[in-house]
């Protein structure tokens, strides 16, 4: 038996926006530490990974692991259904083959449930393991997603270069070039506002833009985005979601062998 009860039920619906973009079936894992989900998209370039601790919820109830395959498509349309300040609960029966959406109205006056199909994924586990990045870039979540949309009407890719000076965002298209650098800025009142740069040595690194922009629809979740670069790794961006868990989205590096079969 599974049964979450989540307060802020919006938080389940921005996570829903956030990646069904990007993945289309994908399973959710409920142990008895959270409920979790790890996808590739469908081109196999981009991974996702979420969790939110049993601790986030008012109610938690996970007899035993379970996993549950999921269109998130449809789960994005029934979880539309929900007002934004709606209390959400998951339910979910040993061995049945649906999950029921309960949504509450906080003062309870108005219930509705949303009985859903699961589905039969085949998914293999990634182990990601627990890296040491030469920057780690920390920044207003609203800024990082205006800088991606900015430069996508511009060029394909976005470089991304750490050095002491800053953190510099460049791309080049067909009608011209363009970079924007952000500077540390530790903003002691509004903590939310800062840009704070850890580097351990410079990095420079290219990415699809395309995908960027997608990990930006997480925005809504968190004031701040962390931003984990090194040269051998994929790029980690991370949104937190309150105190209760995360979202990161891994992204590959484009290599220079890729630009040249492009040209």
């Amino acid at each position: 038996m599974l049964e979450l009860r989540l307060v802020q039920g919006s938080l389940l619906k921005k996570v829903l926006e956030a990646i069904k973009d990007l993945v289309n079936d994908a399973n959710f894992d409920c142990s008895g530490t959270g409920f979790s989900l790890q996808a590739m998209d469908s081109s196999h370039v981009a991974l996702v990974a979420l969790l939110l601790r049993s601790e986030g919820f008012e109610h938690y109830r996970c007899d035993r692991n379970l996993s549950m395959g999921m269109n998130l498509g449809n789960m994005s349309k029934m979880l539309r259904c929900a007002g934004n300040d709606d209390i959400i609960t998951i339910k979910a029966d040993d061995g049945s083959d649906t999950v029921t959406f309960m949504f509450e109205s906080p003062n309870q006056d108005k219930i509705a449930d949303f009985e859903m199909k699961l589905m039969d994924i085949d998914s293999e586990h990634l182990g990601i393991p627990d890296s040491e990045y030469q920057a780690i870039v920390r920044m207003p979540s609203s800024e990082f997603s205006r800088i991606c949309k900015d430069l996508s009407s511009i060029g394909d890719t976005v470089i991304i270069s750490v050095t002491k000076e800053g953190v510099k965002f460049s791309t080049a298209g067909d009608i011209g070039t363009a970079n924007i650098v952000c500077r540390q800025n530790k903003t002691v009142d509004k903590p939310e506002d800062s840009t704070i740069i850890e580097m351990q040595e410079p990095v420079s690194l290219t990415f699809a833009l395309r995908y960027m922009n997608s990990f930006t629809k997480a925005s809504p979740l968190s004031d701040q985005v962390t931003i984990s670069l090194s040269s051998e790794l994929p790029v980690v961006v991370e949104y937190k979601i309150g105190e209760m868990g995360y979202i990161r989205f891994y992204l590959a590096p484009k290599i220079e062998e890729d630009e040249e079969m492009k040209a």
